[in-house]
């Protein structure tokens, strides 16, 4: 099965390296997604790459959005319900209609450049080495303005027929469950099926827990 796989903030295709190389293992064919971020990308940019992939791909493909970039995926399945097999939200979970993709943090000369280590303090990033922490850093690209402050369309109700998979690295299912069941997701509130699986890790499982993810992927 054809498995697109597409970071979060400020990460490219790159970062999916290890998991692409347990999947592949598996038996399953990865595509890792390397999103628009020149200056001037939009989100309907990222959103088109996305879609691009699932466009390409053999079959009905999953398409895995980590972060931030589960809201991608969702945008994928709300354009192409029929095609997309099943979304796995890899530590984040879609915005709502209307809502702004990402403008989580301050936006600096158009863009959202890495915030520093001190805004994912805590479970986030307690399992990350201060080698990993460095690699991260210095490869992070700038978030664009226009795919940051986006905001977000969602057109087609058939989205809540796709399954939908919640891997839950530093939060747990139960607790991304109450999430869920007090309103603060309402995309998945609607969703018809929805399953949440726990990963021991913090917010990158790519980096810390690459084989053990990629099982839990091929494993949906």
């Amino acid at each position: 099965m054809d498995i697109l796989l597409v970071g979060g903030l400020w990460l490219d295709g790159s970062v999916w390296d290890d998991v692409a190389a347990a999947l592949r293992s598996l038996g399953h064919r990865p595509v890792p997604v390397t999103l628009p971020a020149h200056a001037g990308a939009t989100l309907d940019d990222q959103v088109a790459a996305v879609l691009a992939a699932v466009d390409a791909a053999s079959g009905e493909p999953v398409v895995v959005g980590h972060s931030a970039a589960a809201t991608l995926a969702w945008l994928a399945a709300d354009a192409r319900p029929p095609a997309v097999s099943r979304v796995v939200l890899v530590g984040g979970f879609p915005a709502a209609d209307g809502r702004p993709y990402a403008d989580f943090f301050p936006l600096r000369d158009g863009a959202m450049p890495f915030p520093g280590w001190a805004a994912f303090e805590g479970p986030d990033s307690a399992d990350l080495d201060e080698a990993t922490r460095r690699s991260i850093e210095d490869a992070a690209i700038p978030v664009p303005e226009g795919v940051a402050t986006g905001v977000v369309r969602l057109t087609d109700e058939r989205r809540y027929d796709v399954p939908v998979v919640v891997v839950c690295p530093e939060f747990g299912p139960e607790q991304a469950r109450k999430w869920v069941e007090a309103g603060e997701v309402p995309e998945l509130a609607k969703a018809g099926r929805v399953e949440f699986v726990d990963i021991d890790s913090g917010h990158w499982p790519m980096y810390t827990k690459p084989v053990e993810l990629a099982r839990l992927i091929a494993r949906s």
